[in-house]
């Protein structure tokens, strides 16, 4: 069994899908569609940058969102792809959201939108400079998560991603931030400071979940038979009234990407495909699971590997 997975924020790159798009027509419409949508040179940014204006959360969720969903539809509409018999989707934080469009819970026009609200608001819940994230190596979530307790009464800081087997990330506001990075190098535990403008998934972000619950209530949501697995309880979920509620809930909420990765492997998925920019997630489910196959698709040479495997064949 197969499950399709898309990546989040950290996966951008200037020129992402440029070779692809200069090939497909299709890449191309969606690509001018998103301009349109956003009225902004989405399309510019990505393939020519700034690195400095892409890397701004509320471009990076909307063009990494854009690129994955290009690519799905890409495999989907001109290669024939056959995704009638996947599994699961499941996308890392704004990956949720490629996911619902890839699964026909949300269209693209209201996907693309609400990310770029997304971004803006998360980008905005803190004062830029004052929050950041950690990425620690090498300890686990328990071990984090005691540790965290333990200091509660000088530093408050918050697991914002269980990403693998060894790779947690920790949001807070800086200076709790640096306490708990003393600690942490006390203790040997590897620890390195991150390069995004804001404290995500963690209680700091309330002033965006404020702002984006009266965004997901009146978005649009169609039925669909296919599962999602939802980042805040790493379990299936196909009711759009639960999935709206927990898109809500995972602003603030924890991403448990190795529980969610487990979750599908126990439930008979075997293979799983990234779409979209980078192998982020294709390294990561290396290091929850040795045993699982992945494969990540950002290229012609990637599809046609995809193409060879006779279970995506109509």
């Amino acid at each position: 069994m197969f499950s399709l997975i898309f990546p989040g924020q950290g996966s951008q790159t200037i020129g992402m899908c440029k070779d692809l798009y200069l090939k497909f027509d299709l890449i191309k419409k969606i690509f001018k569609e998103a301009d349109e949508i956003l009225n902004f040179p989405i399309t510019n940014l990505i393939f020519d940058g700034p690195k400095e204006k892409l890397d701004l959360t509320e471009n990076t969720q909307p063009s990494i969102f854009l690129v994955g969903y290009s690519i799905f539809s890409l495999l989907k509409k001109e290669h024939n792809i056959n995704f009638d018999k996947i599994n699961y989707f499941a996308g890392h934080s704004l990956g949720e959201y490629t996911a619902l469009a890839a699964a026909e819970y949300i269209n693209f026009s209201d996907a693309i939108k609400i990310l770029k609200a997304r971004g803006k608001a998360m980008q905005s819940s803190v004062k830029k400079g004052k929050g950041g994230m950690i990425a620690i190596l090498g300890s686990t979530i328990e071990n984090i998560e005691k540790l965290l307790l333990e200091n509660s009464d000088s530093y408050k800081c918050y697991i914002a991603n269980d990403n693998s087997s060894g790779q947690i990330v920790v949001s807070g506001m800086k200076e709790n931030l640096d306490k708990f990075s003393i600690d942490l190098k006390k203790k040997s535990i590897k620890n390195i400071p991150l390069a995004v403008s804001a404290p995500f998934h963690c209680e700091l972000m309330n002033e965006a979940t404020e702002i984006m619950k009266n965004e997901i209530n009146n978005l649009k949501f169609n039925n669909s038979n296919k599962f999602i697995v939802s980042n805040v309880t790493a379990k299936e979920t196909n009711n759009t009234k639960e999935i709206k509620e927990l898109l809500i809930k995972q602003i603030e909420s924890r991403v448990r990407w190795r529980e969610s990765i487990k979750f599908m492997a126990s439930k008979e998925t075997k293979n799983f495909i990234e779409i979209g920019p980078g192998k982020v997630l294709s390294g990561l489910i290396k290091r929850i699971d040795r045993d699982l196959k992945v494969s990540a698709i950002n290229s012609e040479e990637d599809i046609s590997i995809l193409k060879k495997n006779n279970e995506f064949q109509r």
